[in-house]
């Protein structure tokens, strides 16, 4: 893997306009900013020569913001774990806690004007800046009730804030990447200087429509940005047992591709402000690969023992917790105090906890919601009035 033991850099501002096309991108230099020096071996290139930053600056307000949105992150999933466990929730549910640096990196550099979709490890999504999404709606979408962000409709991994320009996750492996190219080919199509941002795990990088959506991408110039997550295992198999070539920032062949290490989430940072240039001044897609690992199971039924050990499981946690980096971060620089630090994490957990209980309180969905957002337009249907007159 890539040196894991890397400094964290910044998150640059990104700020956006609602109404100018094409879109304008202003990364903004603050006073009082640090400057940190950025390991030697935290990428690796694939058909490139461009040299990434070695050096990257922050303020004290981007890394407690940093800090408090993958904490969040972090507290939302252990949260569904517990409920599922409960059995307040249904369905499948994946989790994404290890992950959190991914999510908080690359949407550092990206605006709601961007677009993004995903697989179904979702929920931290919704919960960035950068998405706008509330913890209440996260919590109340899983428990099926109507102020979930799809009306309690969609469930673990069908999440979806369109003001944002997040189309969710999906439930069928790799499905999501045809997708988010036909969201790239909209942006160039529309010469609106947005980008596409598809994630997808290494599980999904062996899927036929990934590399149909390669080429096209490719032949067509779109501004589209694939982020394969490699956390080492698909499902229960280990990386080399189900591909020819772990090395998945090549297997766009053609494309370029970079490698980032997952657990400096300011690295990410840089890696995606690159990216962001690259397909909009090149004029090409470009592939991402970053090294990462998930505390749970593939899902909640796994218990993601049986193909590792506890003991690997915890000496990841212990040695390359992305959080954890960016807590030595703080520290070393003097940015927050111990004191201070364990504040944000105390009120991280009860805004958690007042979102879970706001959530429980909501109403469920009636009957008639059933026929609902089916169609773009309102049509009669003889069994909504059947619903309507029901009574349970």
């Amino acid at each position: 893997m890539l040196a894991l033991k890397s400094s964290l850099a910044h998150r640059a501002r990104c700020t956006y306009s609602n109404k100018k096309s094409p879109l304008v991108r202003n990364y903004s230099k603050q006073a009082g900013q640090i400057k940190v020096e950025l390991p030697k071996d935290y990428y690796k290139l694939h058909r490139l020569t461009d040299e990434l930053p070695k050096w990257s600056v922050v303020t004290r307000e981007e890394l407690l913001d940093y800090y408090k949105e993958m904490n969040a992150m972090r507290r939302l999933e252990y949260a569904l774990d517990a409920m599922y466990k409960r059995r307040q929730i249904q369905g499948f549910l994946h989790l994404y806690d290890g992950q959190e640096a991914i999510i908080s990196g690359f949407d550092s550099v990206l605006t709601p004007e961007d677009s993004v979709i995903t697989a179904y490890r979702d929920h931290p999504f919704m919960i960035t800046r950068r998405c706008g999404g509330t913890l209440k709606e996260v919590f109340a979408e899983l428990m099926g009730r109507t102020s979930g962000c799809s009306r309690g409709k969609g469930g673990s991994m069908h999440l979806y804030k369109a003001k944002s320009n997040f189309y969710g996750g999906n439930g069928i492996v790799g499905a999501q990447v045809p997708l988010g190219t036909g969201l790239a080919f909209a942006n160039k199509y529309k010469k609106n200087g947005r980008v596409a941002m598809i994630y997808m795990g290494d599980g999904a990088a062996n899927q036929g429509q990934v590399y149909e959506s390669f080429n096209m991408a490719y032949l067509w110039r779109l501004p589209a940005i694939y982020v394969v997550e490699n956390n080492l295992y698909g499902m229960g198999t280990p990386v080399p047992l189900a591909s020819a070539t772990s090395h998945f920032y090549t297997r766009g062949d053609y494309m370029s591709g970079i490698l980032v290490d997952g657990t400096s989430v300011l690295s990410i940072r840089e890696v995606g402000k690159f990216a962001i240039n690259y397909v909009n001044t090149k004029k090409r897609p470009l592939l991402i690969e970053v090294e990462t690992y998930r505390y749970h199971g593939h899902s909640i039924s796994d218990p993601g023992t049986s193909y590792r050990t506890r003991m690997e499981v915890q000496e990841y946690k212990e040695k390359f917790d992305c959080i954890h980096h960016l807590k030595s971060i703080i520290i070393n620089h003097k940015v927050a105090t111990e004191e201070e630090i364990s504040a944000i994490e105390d009120q991280v957990g009860r805004d958690v906890k007042a979102a879970q209980e706001e959530a429980a309180n909501s109403p469920e969905p009636q009957p008639v919601e059933l026929f609902e957002h089916v169609y773009a337009e309102k049509v009669p249907i003889r069994a909504v009035e059947r619903c309507e007159s029901y009574k349970p």
